[in-house]
């Protein structure tokens, strides 16, 4: 006779346990202490097998029942129920240990000795602030696109339509990480191409060629009343074209005025390999200039700030320059980089391979530029004067610039 409700509720502890069977297998184990237990008797492969569906009566007599059907059902299918609970056991167990975060966390640690350190910690941060919050604590192989597109919808509810690019170009290098490790089937963010708003892209701001007389006028005659230094930095990244980053953080033992050598070290460029600018007559002068400047403050800085020398100068000042010398959205410090490659390659005919490898780019044969730090270095020591004899020319100054930034 199958059990019922009550029956299961009265039964009671007795010296040696018991069993009371509900039929099909399904029979109800009650121990000496009075705890009961649903078990189900089955055979598997010619053996008899028993498989723990629960305590009663956290697990009603339905549910135990509703198991029951389910464990003969995967009995018919020539599957044993007993194996099948534990590989989803071992599967659970697995998947609170893989999840997004922890998946995430191992492969920026295994990737970021290929990244500078702050970038390192950016791509943390990020993942931290837009991908974590949702995604964190979730199993990695139970992400589906939907899920991971609603996360990315967040972002860019926000206005942020470029960070949500970047943030599914990150989660996508995290899934395909644990697909190669065996923690996730998939990348699901394969499946949301052409799901997100497409970002604007923006160029930085530069004038052009025909722009840099009126701009060599108005910051030699200085109504703006830059700071000498200032002034300088402005017309080093014109005619070095390095990032305003590689310049205020220069220190003088990258620079050889007597071999007319900057060296910049791998941990400063942003490509994370060692860079050698050539100097120009016209760069020496303003570098020389430079160091009579600011030998008494004993800095190690070419651009010492001005209240704390032994620290570099404000990454805003040389864009704060240029807004003062009346080039507000017309001019940014790295549109000189812009400036500097149409005008070698437009109006002084130079190849782009030259050009590129000058402007530090990571373009090109990844075998050839792993990496040469001197390829290309007599014509690019040749193009960098001959850019600086350029400029002079459209400022009406000859052959050399003669610098007057020796006060304000």
């Amino acid at each position: 006779m199958p059990l019922t409700h009550t029956e299961c509720n009265n039964f009671k502890g007795k010296e040696k346990l018991y069993r009371k069977s509900d039929g099909g297998g399904l029979y109800i184990q009650v121990m000496p202490i009075g705890s009961k237990y649903w078990r189900l008797k089955y055979r598997h492969l010619g053996k008899e097998k028993h498989l723990a569906l629960g305590i009663f009566p956290d697990v009603s007599l339905l549910k135990a029942r509703k198991r029951r059907d389910e464990a003969r059902e995967l009995i018919a299918d020539g599957i044993d129920p007993s194996q099948d609970k534990k590989q989803k056991k071992q599967e659970a167990i697995l998947n609170a240990a893989n999840t997004f975060e922890a998946v995430a966390l191992e492969w920026h640690e295994k990737k970021s000795h290929t990244w500078q350190p702050k970038t390192a910690q950016k791509i943390l941060n990020t993942l931290e602030r837009n991908a974590f919050p949702d995604l964190g604590k979730r199993p990695i192989a139970e992400i589906e696109p939907p899920e991971l597109l609603a996360t990315l919808r967040k972002i860019e509810e926000r206005g942020a339509h470029y960070l949500a690019g970047r943030v599914k170009q990150y989660c996508g290098q995290i899934f395909r990480y644990g697909v190669a490790t065996g923690k996730n089937p998939r990348d699901p963010s394969r499946d949301l191409t052409g799901a997100l708003t497409p970002n604007k892209t923006t160029h930085y701001t530069t004038i052009d060629i025909k722009e840099v007389p009126p701009f060599l006028k108005a910051l030699e005659r200085n109504e703006a009343r830059l700071f000498p230094q200032t002034r300088r930095g402005i017309y080093l990244l014109m005619l070095t074209f390095v990032r305003t980053s590689e310049l205020i953080h220069a220190t003088w033992d990258e620079i050889d005025l007597d071999k007319a050598i900057w060296e910049i070290p791998a941990e400063r460029m942003k490509m994370g390999k060692p860079h050698i600018v050539p100097l120009s007559r016209q760069v020496l002068e303003l570098f020389k200039e430079q160091k009579a400047e600011t030998e008494r403050l004993y800095t190690p800085y070419v651009f010492p700030n001005q209240v704390r020398p032994q620290t570099p100068m404000s990454n805003n000042t040389i864009l704060m320059g240029l807004k003062r010398l009346g080039y507000r959205g017309k001019m940014t410090g790295h549109g000189f980089r812009a400036l500097a490659m149409t005008t070698l390659m437009e109006n002084l005919d130079y190849s782009h391979d030259i050009v590129d490898t000058q402007l530090a780019h990571a373009k090109g044969d990844n075998t050839r530029r792993a990496y040469d730090r001197t390829i290309y270095l007599p014509q690019r020591t040749a193009m960098m004067q001959r850019y600086a004899d350029y400029i002079d020319t459209l400022a009406g100054h000859g052959e050399v610039i003669k610098a007057k930034f020796g006060g304000v």
